[in-house]
């Protein structure tokens, strides 16, 4: 790395940060020659992650269509923003983890809607109603039933 003061190609780093929410690394850097500072960001290259849908088509993977669809979810609810960016998060991480290239929209929306669930059960029944396309008030009423009964697994 040159130092943008004198040109020098060497320097020591002095701090580093990560800046996850921008995938990057922030260093703060001191040339070996004037002693002045400096800082870098280096960006982490992220291999192309490819989402099979449900009718076969492939996407590139966007972490803005997966928030979008959260916010929607949780719309008028009491969950912080921050919340809600830390389940895209999870969810990506999730899924880069595997190393796999590809996945399945319905492992993202499975993945997410287990997230959820936790969380606000609101939040999660409409993210289920839109990513499980309920034909009709039955299929509805089937997950609703399936919540409850984990509710009260855990109560008792």
């Amino acid at each position: 790395m040159r130092c943008p003061f004198c040109g020098f190609s060497e320097s020591k780093v002095v701090d580093s940060r990560s800046a996850e929410e921008s995938n990057s690394i922030r260093r703060r850097r001191e040339c070996l020659s004037c002693a002045r500072r400096f800082t870098t960001y280096e960006m982490i290259e992220d291999l192309p992650l490819v989402v099979i849908k449900k009718d076969g088509r492939r996407e590139i993977f966007e972490r803005n269509k997966l928030l979008n669809g959260l916010l929607r979810a949780c719309e008028k609810r009491p969950i912080p923003l921050e919340t809600v960016e830390e389940i895209a998060g999870k969810v990506e991480r999730q899924i880069r983890n595997t190393m796999e290239r590809e996945v399945s929209s319905r492992r993202i929306g499975e993945t997410v809607m287990e997230l959820l669930k936790d969380i606000d059960q609101v939040a999660y029944v409409r993210f289920a109603s839109v990513y499980r396309q309920f034909a009709d008030i039955h299929n509805f009423m089937q997950e609703l039933d399936s919540l409850m009964r984990a509710q009260k697994k855990s109560e008792g």
